[in-house]
């Protein structure tokens, strides 16, 4: 049985360590952790130099996980992210050579400048935990993470990622610019002659027995039918919005039932309350929305609809928290 003032202890010093080199960016950073507790996928994206990197490989010392970078590119092939069998003159047969994919975190890099044949090489490890190559399926090291960045404003020599990719990631992460106290901390930490390399100041936080309690208590959360009957409310008022062609879907709805149950486990509880699904809401569901095109066109945003449909949602007065309730 999973100690739950355990976790929400071991959550918070991973989000200490994390903090000496990544300022201001603990909500992100939590945000990968609960992804992590319940196996997902992260796609960060916003314009380069806000930290998107740092935050990824930061996050992997922090956890003690292997961590691998692949940087997408034109010319990258399949076979450069999922490994390749290569011929020994030494031993007369061919060996495999596993690809940066193996490991615990992945750092997949302007995953949208690569071709769609690249792209659909992570498809089957994200959904799987597997890659399947000439004939052979090799399993992928546990836990596995993807953290995928791309950049929206430069669209020139991008592929878009499709929408089954997309819908692959249980969040999309939105970095955002530092505050002014923020940069200024930047500025004067890592600016001078002798600043030390960042990665040199983290520690690992977290054993796998921690990870693995900590994966154990989000699965374990209890949601009673009143908020159950809540988040449905909102996966219901994604499908009925005017402003939408296509709302969230049932495999939406399960990711943040599961991405809600983490964050109230990464706070030290059983139990789930409205206000841990209207915290995940937005990273969670917003990529899994398809406006009309008028409301392109009216400049609203898929993060503001989200948020107009969770104001829009009646919450439960009074939800009842017993284990019972969500059995």
């Amino acid at each position: 049985m999973a100690d739950f003032d355990r976790v929400a202890e071991n959550c918070s010093r991973v989000l200490d360590e994390i903090g000496k080199v990544v300022i201001g960016k603990r909500e992100q950073a939590r945000m990968l952790l609960r992804c992590l507790s319940v196996s997902g996928h992260a796609l960060l994206e916003d314009v380069p130099g806000v930290g998107k990197t740092l935050l990824a490989r930061t996050f992997a010392l922090a956890t003690g996980l292997t961590f691998k970078r692949i940087q997408f590119t034109p010319d990258l092939l399949p076979s450069d992210v999922t490994g390749v069998n290569v011929f020994s003159q030494k031993e007369g047969d061919f060996r495999w050579v596993p690809g940066p994919v193996f490991a615990n975190i992945i750092l997949a890099d302007e995953l949208n400048r690569a071709t769609p044949r690249t792209q659909s090489s992570l498809l089957e490890a994200m959904e799987e935990r597997q890659v399947t190559t000439e004939g052979e399926t090799r399993p992928l090291p546990s836990p596995f993470m993807v953290l995928a960045t791309q950049n929206p404003i430069e669209m020139e020599g991008t592929f878009p990622l499709p929408e089954a990719q997309v819908d692959r990631f249980l969040v999309k992460i939105d970095m955002g610019y530092p505050s002014r106290e923020e940069e200024l901390d930047i500025l004067e930490r890592f600016s001078g002659p002798d600043t030390p390399v960042p990665a040199s100041q983290v520690k690992v936080a977290m054993t796998r027995e921690d990870l693995s309690e900590m994966m154990e208590a989000a699965a374990s959360v209890n949601m009673s039918r009143e908020v159950g009957e809540y988040l449905m409310s909102i996966v219901e008022g994604t499908r009925k919005h005017p402003a939408l062609l296509l709302g969230v879907s049932p495999r939406g709805a399960l990711h943040l039932t599961r991405l809600a149950k983490a964050a109230a486990a990464l706070d030290g509880r059983d139990y789930l309350l409205p206000d841990d699904i209207k915290d995940v809401a937005i990273p969670c569901l917003s990529h899994r929305i398809t406006p009309k095109s008028e409301a392109s066109l009216r400049g609203k945003t898929r993060r503001e609809i989200i948020a107009q449909v969770l104001e829009e949602t009646p919450v439960p007065v009074k939800p009842s928290v017993n284990s019972q309730d969500g059995q």
